[in-house]
This record gives C-alpha cells, sequence and structure tokens, in this order.
C-alpha cells in the first residue's frame, strides 16, 4: 500500500514512516524539504499519485491564531483537492485531546477548523487525537524559566511519548477510515508544575520549579486537556519517569 505522510520529516511523521515501512508499505515522507509544501500546493499532485492512504502530522510555524488557521485551512484546501484528484481513499489526522473544549485559545481553534475541513472533504477519514507529547514539556520549561526559577502552573495533563502517538497514527493509517475520533493518551495524570519537578530531578540544572498558576502557555487553560473524564481514552503504556531515563528524555 502506498502511504504518503504529510509533515513524514518531524517528530510524529519520521517515526510514522519508520513504523509503515516497517510493516511492509511502501511510505513516503512529505515535506517543504522533499518538495512538497501542502500550504503553498506544491508538489501535491505529483507525490500522491498511487497513493492509497494520506497521513496528515503537520503543524502550524505559529501558534498565533491567525497564522495558524490560515495554515491549516489553506493546507487543507490544497491537500483534499489534490486527494480527491489521485483518488485517496484514506485520510488520516492527528489533532489534540479537548481541542474542541478550548473556545478561547486561538491555536486550538484553527485546530477544530482543520477537522472540521477534513471531515467536509468527501474523502473518508480517521481523526486521531493525542494529549500533549513528553517532549513538550522541556521547551514549555525553558520558556517558563526566570533566572533559577521555572514557573508552571498545577494543570493536570496525562502527557504521552511521541512514540505511542506515531504508533497509535501508523495503526489508524493501516486500517479502513473510521469517520470519527480515536482518542489517545498517556498511562498517568501529572500536575504541569509536577512534570517540571520529575524532569528536574532526573536531569538537574540548577534550577528548581515554583507553582504559579499565572504562568506559562497553559496559564489559565481549562481542565479538559488530560481524557479523564472519556472512558473511550487508549491509555498508552510509556510512563514519564520511564520515559525520561531513557536516551530520547535527555
Amino acid at each position: 500500500m502506498r502511504i504518503v505522510v504529510i509533515g513524514g520529516t518531524g517528530l510524529i511523521g519520521s517515526q510514522v514512516v519508520e513504523l509503515l515501512r516497517g510493516a511492509g508499505h511502501e511510505t513516503v515522507p512529505a515535506a517543504p524539504s522533499t518538495g512538497v509544501n501542502a500550504y503553498t500546493g506544491e508538489g501535491l499532485a505529483e507525490v500522491l499519485g498511487g497513493a492509497e492512504v494520506v497521513v496528515d502530522v503537520s503543524n502550524s510555524p505559529s501558534f498565533e491564531a491567525g497564522p495558524a488557521l490560515d495554515f491549516f485551512t489553506r493546507s487543507a484546501e490544497h491537500l483534499f483537492a489534490a486527494e480527491r484528484e489521485a483518488g485517496v481513499r484514506h485520510h488520516v489526522a492527528l489533532s489534540i485531546v479537548g481541542v474542541d473544549r478550548v473556545p478561547d485559545y486561538g491555536y486550538y481553534l484553527a485546530k477544530v477548523a482543520q477537522e472540521r475541513a477534513v471531515r467536509e472533504s468527501g474523502v473518508p477519514f480517521s481523526i486521531v487525537r493525542a494529549t500533549q507529547f513528553f517532549e513538550f514539556v522541556a521547551p514549555v520549561m525553558d520558556l517558563s524559566t526566570r533566572g533559577t526559577e521555572v514557573r508552571l502552573p498545577s494543570l493536570p495533563l496525562r502527557p504521552i511519548a511521541s512514540a505511542d502517538v506515531a504508533g497509535a497514527v501508523a495503526r489508524a493509517a493501516r486500517g479502513e477510515p473510521t469517520g470519527s475520533v480515536h482518542r489517545v493518551a498517556g498511562p498517568e495524570v501529572h500536575g504541569l508544575d509536577h512534570l517540571g519537578e520529575l524532569t528536574l530531578a532526573a536531569h538537574p540544572d540548577g534550577r528548581t520549579v515554583v507553582t504559579d498558576e499565572t504562568a506559562s502557555l497553559f496559564a489559565g487553560m481549562p481542565d479538559v486537556l488530560t481524557g479523564t473524564d472519556d472512558p473511550g481514552v487508549e491509555r498508552a503504556a510509556t510512563r514519564y519517569e520511564d520515559w525520561l531515563t531513557r536516551d530520547e528524555g535527555r
């Protein structure tokens, strides 16, 4: 089966490509670096020739509301036009748990618009929603560092390893279109401040965590990002503390 992965050179996409190739599928990573740009439409017709499945794990270069909305809607317009022309039979999109329940966060509104475009495209689809990746914790900590203090709110999250997300996306790509949303999350709930403490306990660098409900990108965000109120959420196996002790957690 020929599968094209939009965003196939990124954190999730590169792992999805590896998993699908390992399962015996002809898998093509598509990204600006490979001559394919969904935002402009460049290279889509060529790369989608003969493709049965398209996986979209691309991401906006900006988290600002306007640019993110423009990126996702314009990319979807180009992508689905090319998919319909190529006769693609299954579109798999990666989104975020709780994305439709955070009305005041512009980036999430842009992702909701992307999901809407998927549903209205006319191409059979599956949507995988995941919680925040383990790999996001360190960058959020860096952005929230003031001197030697890492100021983070206690917002509860159920983060997940990117490898587990890639596995869920790859399984969706190998299966039939569901026309619905599948949710995946990590095995445990932690406050964001506690995730910071766990990170520094495993890799001390002289900083300490200070709980501050007004700090970080997640300040004031409603408690809908864990999936704890949804019994249909798939629980991945990898624990954050275990991931921190591996090479990928360094």
